[in-house]
C-alpha cells in the first residue's frame, strides 16, 4: 500500500481588523477561537486560531490579521477557497438561519452533485459550506480546500504520486475545470481548480497564505521530508510553531504548502475549557509581553 498523508491539518489566511474577524467565525460561523497567539514572524501581529469546540484536526482555520493590508486577489498558484462539511439534514436550516440574520451568501449552487453555498468574510473571501453525509450538522470540519492553478497535472502528480492521494472526480463547467482528490478516510478533499482569471492575483488581506496537511509525529514528518526532498521538492528544515512542527514547500503550481505535526497540540499550555481565552506567546518574546500586549488591540469573544 502506497505511503498517504493524514489530510488537512490547517489553513492559514490573511484577514484585515482582528476584531472583525473574531465577530466573523465566532458569531456567524459559530466556531471556537482556540487559540490567540502571535505571528512568529511579527510579534505585533496576533495569530489567531479557529476549529471545532476540540479543536479537532482537520478542523483548524488560522489567521494573520494586518489591519492596514491591502486587499489581495486569488489567483492561479494560490490556494483560492476553503470549504465546511455539513450533514444534508442541516444545510437547509443554517441557510434560514444565515438568512434570518441578514448574512449574505450565494447559492446554493451544484458541485460534484451536492449542494454548495458561499458566505464573504469581513474582507470578502469565499468561505464556502458543502453538503457531505456523515457529517456534523454544525459547519465546524473541513470539507476541502480549493488550489487555483494554471495547469492541474504537475500538482495533480505530487500530490497523488508522491503523496498519497486519489482521484475522487472531474469535472468541467462554465469554463471551470476541478479535479478532485481524497485521501485516508473521510479526511478533507483536494480540489484543482483551473479557470482563465480575469484579474491579476496578488496575496493581501482576503486571500489565503497556505495549506497544511497532517503528519502523525515528529518521525512522520521527517519521512515525508525525505518523500519530498526525493521527489524533488525544495523543503525547508523542521520549524518549531510551538503547538507543532513545520516544514514547508512550494507546490509545482506555485501554491505554498506545509506539513505540521498533529502533536503537541493545542492544549499543551491551555486546559481545553480554557483554549483561546489568554493571549499565548512563543517563549522567545514572553519577556515582551507587556509591550506586546500594549501594540495588540484588545479581543471580544462572545459567549
Amino acid at each position: 500500500m502506497k505511503d498517504q498523508i493524514k489530510g488537512l491539518h490547517h489553513v492559514t489566511a490573511i484577514s484585515g481588523d482582528p476584531q472583525e474577524n473574531v465577530d466573523f467565525f465566532t458569531r456567524v460561523m459559530d466556531q471556537r477561537l482556540v487559540k490567540r497567539t502571535v505571528n512568529f514572524d511579527a510579534p505585533d501581529t496576533y495569530h489567531l486560531y479557529y476549529g471545532t469546540q476540540a479543536a479537532d484536526p482537520g478542523s483548524i482555520l488560522t489567521f494573520f490579521p494586518f489591519a492596514d493590508a491591502g486587499p489581495g486577489r486569488a489567483g492561479p498558484g494560490m490556494a483560492s477557497a476553503y470549504a465546511y462539511a455539513l450533514n444534508p439534514r442541516a444545510f437547509d436550516d443554517w441557510m434560514i438561519r444565515w438568512a434570518e440574520r441578514a448574512i449574505d451568501f450565494d447559492g446554493p449552487a451544484e458541485r460534484f452533485g451536492t449542494r454548495v453555498v458561499t458566505l464573504r468574510d469581513p474582507d470578502g473571501a469565499p468561505v464556502e459550506v458543502v453538503e457531505q453525509d456523515g457529517a456534523p450538522d454544525h459547519p465546524g470540519l473541513f470539507h476541502g480546500v480549493t488550489l487555483w492553478l494554471e495547469d492541474i497535472g504537475p500538482t495533480r502528480d505530487l500530490l497523488v504520486d508522491v503523496m498519497g492521494y486519489e482521484e475522487a472526480g472531474h469535472q468541467t463547467r462554465a469554463g471551470e475545470e476541478r479535479l478532485r482528490l481524497r485521501t485516508q478516510g473521510d479526511a478533507p478533499f483536494v480540489e484543482l481548480m483551473r479557470r482563465a482569471p480575469d484579474h491579476i492575483a496578488r496575496p493581501g488581506k482576503g486571500t489565503i497564505h497556505h495549506v497544511a496537511f497532517r503528519a502523525s509525529d515528529d518521525a512522520d514528518q521527517l519521512a515525508w521530508r525525505d518523500r519530498l526532498l526525493a521527489a524533488g521538492m525544495e523543503v525547508t528544515p523542521v520549524i518549531d510553531r510551538q503547538y507543532f512542527n513545520a516544514i514547508y514547500f512550494r507546490s509545482p503550481g506555485g501554491v505554498l504548502f506545509e506539513i505540521a505535526t498533529d502533536p503537541p497540540g493545542f492544549t499543551r499550555d491551555e486546559s481545553p475549557a480554557d483554549l483561546g481565552t489568554a493571549l499565548k506567546l512563543p517563549p522567545q518574546y514572553e519577556a515582551r509581553r507587556a509591550q506586546i500586549e500594549r501594540i495588540l488591540p484588545p479581543l471580544k469573544v462572545e459567549a
